[in-house]
C-alpha cells in the first residue's frame, strides 16, 4: 500500500500536519501566543515581563521550563496567568487556542485551565468560564474544530469544591469535565474526595494529573479512592510492568479498565520524568494494549504543537499510520463526550482521512 505523500510505514510531516488529531491534555494557559502576552501585558498594566520583545519571551519562558523539575516548570506560568486577569483577555486567549489547534489539523480538543488562578482582578469563576467558553466557540466557528472546556483545580490550594461546582453549573454550555493539577508531591489526590464525590453522584467526567513527577502511589490512589475516568500523564505506570512484561495489579487495572493516559512526552522530558524521547515509557504502552494518547501539554512552555509530538514519537517507536489511527481513535473514544458525537467524528472524520490516504 502507498499512501499519498508517503509510505504506509513512514508518514511525512506534511501528511501528520494534516492528519486529523484529537487532544485531551492542553493547558490553556500553556500555549498563549508570545505576541499575545506582550499585548496583554501593554494593555492591562502587567509589569511582571522579563522582556516585551515577543521572540525573546518565548525563548525564556522554554528556557525556564526546561529545568527537569515540575515545579520549575510551573513557575512558567506566572507570565502567562498574569495577563488572563479580564474577561476580554481570556475571551482572545481562549479564540486564539482553537485557531492555532484548528491549524495543526486538531478536529477536537479538550483544554484545560484553573479558574482559580484568574480572579486577581476581580473576576468570579462563573464569569472566567463564561469568556473562556465564548472564546472556543467564536475561535472554532468555520475552522472544522470543536473544543470542550476542562475545568481545573489546583491540587495545592482549596478551592476544589467551588470549583466542581461552577464546573457543573457550566456543564451544558461548554464545560465537559474537570480536573486537578499542580506537585503531586504532598498534594495527593484524595485531598479533594469531597469534589470528586460531588461530580460522581451528578455524573460530570473528570481526570486527574498523576503519576508524572511522582510515582504509582499517586496513580493507585487518583484511580482506586477518586474514581477517575482518565490520568493526565501516567507515565509511571510503567513502574508497575516487569522486565519481561508482567503486569502488576495496577497496571493490568488500568490497562484492562481501560483508564486512559493523557501522554505528553515533551513536557515529561523537560521536567525530567523522562530521559528523552525514545526513553519514554508511551512506546511500551502502547506496544502492552494501554488506551495511550498523545497530548501537548503546554504548547508554548514546551516549544511543541500536536503535529510535532506526533512526529517525535512516529521517529523514535518507528509508528505507521495503522498505529497513528490508533492513538488518534483511542482519544475520542475517551473524550468527555455522548458516545453518539465521538463516534460521529470517528466515522465521519477521522476514519475516511485515513482511508483516503490509501491510493
Amino acid at each position: 500500500m502507498v499512501l499519498q505523500g508517503g509510505t504506509a510505514g513512514s508518514p511525512t510531516l506534511s501528511d501528520l500536519r494534516r492528519a486529523p488529531k484529537v487532544l485531551l491534555h492542553d493547558h490553556l494557559d500553556g500555549g498563549l501566543r508570545p505576541s499575545t502576552i506582550v499585548d496583554l501585558a501593554e494593555r492591562d498594566g502587567f509589569r511582571d515581563l522579563p522582556t516585551h520583545d515577543p521572540e525573546a519571551l518565548a525563548s525564556l519562558i522554554r528556557d525556564g521550563a526546561r529545568r527537569r523539575s515540575l515545579e520549575l516548570y510551573l513557575d512558567m506560568f506566572r507570565y502567562t496567568a498574569g495577563v488572563m486577569q479580564t474577561t476580554e483577555a481570556l475571551y482572545r486567549v481562549a479564540a486564539e487556542c482553537a485557531e492555532d489547534l484548528a491549524g495543526e489539523g486538531v478536529v477536537y480538543a479538550e483544554v484545560r485551565f484553573a479558574p482559580e488562578l484568574h480572579t486577581a482582578g476581580g473576576l468570579d469563576l462563573d464569569a472566567i468560564l463564561r469568556a473562556v467558553i465564548a472564546g472556543f466557540h467564536d475561535g472554532s466557528k468555520g475552522h472544522g474544530i470543536r473544543v470542550g472546556t476542562i475545568a481545573t483545580a489546583m491540587r495545592t490550594g482549596t478551592s476544589s469544591m467551588e470549583v466542581a461546582e461552577a464546573a457543573l453549573r457550566h456543564r451544558d454550555r461548554g464545560v465537559v469535565g474537570f480536573d486537578i493539577a499542580g506537585p503531586e508531591a504532598g498534594y495527593p489526590p484524595a485531598q479533594h474526595i469531597a469534589a470528586f464525590n460531588l461530580l460522581r453522584r451528578q455524573r460530570f467526567p473528570y481526570t486527574i494529573h498523576a503519576g508524572e513527577a511522582y510515582g504509582l502511589p499517586s496513580i493507585r490512589e487518583a484511580v482506586h479512592l477518586c474514581g477517575t475516568h482518565r490520568i493526565g500523564h501516567g507515565l509511571r505506570i510503567v513502574d508497575d510492568i516487569g522486565a519481561l512484561g508482567a503486569l502488576g495489579p495496577l497496571a493490568s487495572y488500568v490497562r484492562d479498565r481501560p483508564i486512559t493516559l493523557e501522554m505528553c512526552p515533551t513536557s515529561n522530558v523537560h521536567i525530567g520524568a523522562a530521559e528523552g524521547i525514545s526513553a519514554h515509557p508511551i512506546g511500551r504502552l502502547l506496544e502492552e494494549g494501554f488506551a495511550v494518547t498523545v497530548n501537548t501539554d503546554n504548547r508554548l512552555m514546551s516549544g511543541t504543537s500536536p503535529t510535532r509530538e506526533f512526529e517525535l514519537c512516529r521517529t523514535a517507536f518507528a509508528w505507521s499510520w495503522d498505529d497513528l489511527r490508533r492513538l488518534t481513535v483511542n482519544a475520542m473514544e475517551a473524550a468527555f463526550l455522548p458516545r453518539d458525537e465521538k463516534q460521529e467524528i470517528i466515522t465521519g472524520v477521522i476514519d475516511p482521512w485515513y482511508a483516503s490516504r490509501v491510493v
